[in-house]
């Protein structure tokens, strides 16, 4: 399958990324949090919902108590055994202010270990191999996240429910090779939703349709939808659920004529597969808009402040 884009040609080598970060899991323990731990995660922007994802998940399979922030909010007040934070460029000022502020053992997981966070964190775990030329984030961030969840596969710490790495990655493949719907493609809203882990890839996925193609999207908890998101819900505009539906929501969003699209509850695709699909519809909807997914409006691949 031809990728016209350079975002394009870099998400689809997603499977063999997290199939690479799962061979690198047990190596990379001794620099990630270990059983017991009180953790927090922290990046910016992408990372930032990958570290939401792998807060609750570190947290259901019972390996330890775990935080997720954006850098610029750290609590600084509040006492951790280790942050853990995720970077693509290594150059983020934001992560880098952080850790050059605590005395909290840290791991760093970037795609440059020539950067700046190399000296800033205690450990590093190199995931140069997915590093990306792309302004938007897609499979750094995905294989960040599955090789956390591998390593929780090492520990025995995999949530009920969760399925294991190399499961996510097949689906992956079906996710690259599948036709997106052109009714979906022509949508003109887009909400996610998302509960435990999958909030934060509901959280991603509103925003990576926002970088690449300017959508008007939103996220929110899956439970929160009947709390007022279900106002904007229409003919013409999709409902995108992570994991499993609240019961009954289904039918109301059916009932004021909305799209669901809802493939990766029980028995469906992997949530993290199903993030591949949204990363394809990004890119989609921007050819669609004429807009180049390689040139996002505003954005740069790593925020360097003066």
């Amino acid at each position: 399958m031809p990728h016209p884009s350079l975002t394009g040609e870099e998400l689809a080598t997603q499977p063999a990324d997290w199939r690479t970060a799962a061979s690198l899991a047990a190596e990379a323990g001794a620099a990630l949090p270990r059983r017991g731990e009180r953790v927090a995660v922290v990046g910016c922007g992408t990372p930032w919902f990958m570290a939401q994802s792998y807060a609750a998940l570190r947290e259901a399979g019972g390996h330890g108590e775990t935080d997720a922030f954006a850098a610029s909010e750290f609590p600084y007040h509040r006492r951790y055994d280790r942050v853990v934070a995720i970077s693509r460029s290594g150059t983020t000022t934001e992560v880098l202010d952080l850790l050059g502020r605590i005395d909290t053992p840290s791991t760093a997981i970037t795609g440059d270990v020539s950067q700046p966070i190399a000296a800033a964190a205690d450990r590093l775990v190199d995931l140069g191999f997915a590093d990306e030329r792309s302004v938007v984030q897609t499979r750094f961030a995905t294989t960040a996240l599955a090789l956390l969840r591998a390593h929780l596969e090492v520990e025995g710490a995999r949530p009920a429910g969760v399925g294991t790495v190399a499961a996510a990655a097949e689906d992956a493949e079906r996710a690259l090779a599948e036709r997106l719907p052109a009714e979906l493609v022509a949508c003109e809203q887009f909400t996610f939703l998302g509960a435990g882990w999958t909030n934060g890839l509901a959280q991603e996925a509103g925003l990576k349709m926002r970088e690449a193609a300017l959508a008007w999207t939103e996220a929110y908890p899956a439970m929160e939808y009947r709390h007022g998101p279900i106002s904007i819900t229409a003919p013409g505009r999709a409902v995108w659920g992570f994991g499993a539906l609240p019961e009954g929501l289904a039918e109301q969003v059916d009932g004021v004529g909305g799209r669901l699209v809802a493939d990766s509850g029980p028995g469906g695709i992997d949530p993290l597969a199903d993030l591949v699909r949204v990363h394809r519809l990004a890119i989609a909807v921007a050819e669609s808009r004429g807009l180049d997914p390689d040139k996002p409006r505003n954005l740069t691949r790593s925020v360097i402040l003066a």
